[in-house]
């Protein structure tokens, strides 16, 4: 099915829609992965902490689908911030994952209290410069993290991946985005374990428009302009998660479900400020 793209402030392109492989691993992993790309996705995300790069790479090989085509996202641990070991770090990424370059590479958490996500980021700089990956972005940045990295470099993300889901719709951050040029990714974009399926303003939209609550939730992400990337093991889920350009939400609709947004709507309370994975 035809996925719409965004261009990026760097002029590269991603499908609005992407398919999230955490914790997709072993043969299994590799299955859901090739089965999502027979669904037509083509952003596919991974990263060294989900420890499933080497399933990802083989799926995309086994897949058939021209290089050119996917976009492959991977993501630097805390524990390669240093600069010499951020290169290294995209280089073990690319050899997991058989690629000659990554189509856009995040830092995956800024580490605050590590304080060098700025030297990370030079280091990203650098091999885009290089050619070994295509695009380069963060992920739970938040405001002061950005302006850091930004005026150290002059370099802007072309992307920022942030836990977005009803619950928590992230309505400052995206005003951020909006202002500096940055794309939205939306990470666990359904609310994984309380997602709000039985919520009216999604269940009655659901009824509607004559789809799931899963689509009205990934819809609204659209419609939002965010990137949301689900991730399912089940083929049948996969291709819903990505039928989601055949109906529309109205104004109304989707101001019902960014209502649903509560000050603790966190799902794990993963402030960037104090939460830290290495």
């Amino acid at each position: 099915m035809a996925v719409p793209t965004y261009t990026l402030n760097d002029g590269t392109t991603l499908p609005a829609v992407g398919f999230g492989t955490y914790p997709l691993t072993g043969a299994e992993g590799t299955a859901a992965v090739r089965s999502a790309l027979e669904a037509g996705y083509r952003l596919i995300d991974t990263a060294v902490n989900y420890g499933n790069e080497e399933e990802v790479g083989v799926a995309l090989r086994e897949s058939g689908v021209p290089r050119e085509e996917l976009r492959v996202t991977s993501k630097l641990p805390g524990r390669h911030h240093a600069y010499d070991d951020a290169v290294a770090s995209v280089h073990g990424s690319l050899e997991r994952l058989g690629l000659d370059y990554l189509d856009l590479h995040l830092i995956h958490w800024p580490n605050p209290s590590v304080g060098r996500y700025a030297e990370a980021w030079r280091a990203l700089v650098d091999l885009r410069e290089q050619g070994l990956v295509r695009s380069i972005g963060v992920s739970n940045f938040t405001e002061d993290h950005l302006a850091r990295v930004i005026d150290e470099t002059g370099v802007t993300p072309s992307v920022n991946q942030v836990e977005l889901h009803p619950y928590f719709p992230q309505e400052r951050m995206r005003e951020v985005h909006d202002r500096l040029g940055i794309r939205t990714e939306s990470w666990s974009p359904l609310g994984k374990r309380r997602a709000p399926f039985n919520e009216p303003a999604v269940a009655e939209a659901a009824e509607r428009h004559g789809v799931a609550p899963g689509q009205v939730i990934l819809r609204w992400q659209v419609q939002l302009g965010s990137i949301p990337i689900p991730k399912s093991a089940t083929p049948e889920r996969q291709r819903q998660n990505l039928d989601l350009f055949a109906f529309e939400l109205s104004a109304d609709e989707v101001a019902a479900i960014t209502a649903l947004g509560r000050a603790d709507g966190r799902l794990f309370g993963g402030d960037p400020d104090t939460h830290e994975e290495m």
